[in-house]
């Protein structure tokens, strides 16, 4: 017999209401700035080829990891500026932080570059958490300041050495790609201690942790891509967002290959994706916020399960 408790909702009632507030304050936020709300569909045809994202697999296809491919399509073909609140998941364990079916917010703004909307990402996180203005630092500065090293100038050999030396891994470094190192160091040396008094705003990713991020015009090393973290938990990722159907096409099948060399299956690339980006994206920047951890942020909570009415465990 299972646990009788089991059909019992893991947050307090009193959480879940206030789910309801902060989703009812993100809509006042965009209504204000004649952001248009959308949907798009959960179940795709298409998948994500991300390298480090794992898409769930139905018998009619896949389920969204992110609304973003649909929401480019609504802005090619002249919506303006949009934005949506829906579900996503991904192939991953539940943990502290995550669930396979987690809710996204997804905002795209059309005329702006990624420091336009870091600058909305700011007053919006004002807003909902009444926290202190978020604090900028380029990726380059960050790892300079904490840990010592240009990471736009050390090679391979280098993180290698550097991994070895802090006992960061428990195997062994060569074994790593030069990005994947990159992202060990970050998580276990640099992410638990920033954003702790308020939010930082991290900018100037490697060119070659770009997504789908435009590479910058000024400094080919970097892309135009951001992340925002507050004491100590990564909630959002944006972008001045690539809109060269040629080179996104590219991108995928470099994904692709990359999977097919580390034993992971070809995910089909969204062919309609590139169609639009071909029939013309306006110049516009993107940011995916994740909601549930903003409100565990929002209401000091320490696990997921706390702001969920039925986590994966009890779905």
């Amino acid at each position: 017999m299972s646990d009788s408790l089991q059909w019992q909702p893991t947050a307090p009632i009193d959480n879940l209401r206030a789910r309801a507030e902060l989703l009812t304050q993100v809509r006042a936020f965009f209504s204000a700035r004649n952001v248009l709300e959308v949907e798009t569909p959960v179940l795709s045809q298409h998948a994500t080829t991300d390298c480090h994202i794992q898409s769930i697999s139905t018998s009619h296809g896949f389920l969204q990891t992110s609304p973003e491919f649909a929401m480019k399509r609504l802005l090619a073909a002249g919506s303006g500026s949009i934005f949506q609140i829906c579900k996503a998941f991904r192939q991953e364990e539940s943990g502290r932080w995550h669930n396979p079916e987690f809710t996204m917010l997804e905002w795209y703004r059309v005329g702006f570059d990624h420091h336009t909307l870091m600058a909305e990402v700011d007053a919006l996180l004002q807003v909902v958490l009444a926290c202190q203005p978020c604090e900028k630092i380029s990726y380059q500065q960050l790892f300079i300041e904490r840990v010592d090293f240009d990471p736009l100038v050390a090679d391979k050999a280098f993180l290698s050495d550097y991994v070895r030396q802090k006992h960061l891994l428990a195997g062994d470094a060569d074994d790593w790609s030069f990005d994947d190192l990159l992202q060990v160091i970050f998580n276990l040396q640099i992410e638990p201690h920033i954003g702790q008094q308020a939010p930082v705003l991290v900018y100037g990713y490697p060119a070659s942790q770009s997504a789908l991020a435009r590479i910058n015009t000024e400094d080919p090393r970097v892309a135009d891509r951001f992340e925002a973290y507050y004491k100590g938990v990564e909630l959002a990722n944006g972008f001045f967002e690539l809109s060269n159907a040629d080179e996104q096409r590219q991108r995928f099948e470099s994904d692709n290959h990359w999977r097919r060399t580390h034993d992971l299956a070809d995910m089909p690339m969204d062919v309609h994706l590139i169609d639009a980006l071909a029939a013309g994206l306006p110049d516009c920047a993107g940011v995916a916020l994740g909601i549930d951890r903003l409100l565990m942020l929002k209401l000091g909570a320490t696990h997921i399960d706390q702001v969920l009415s039925f986590p994966f465990s009890r779905a």
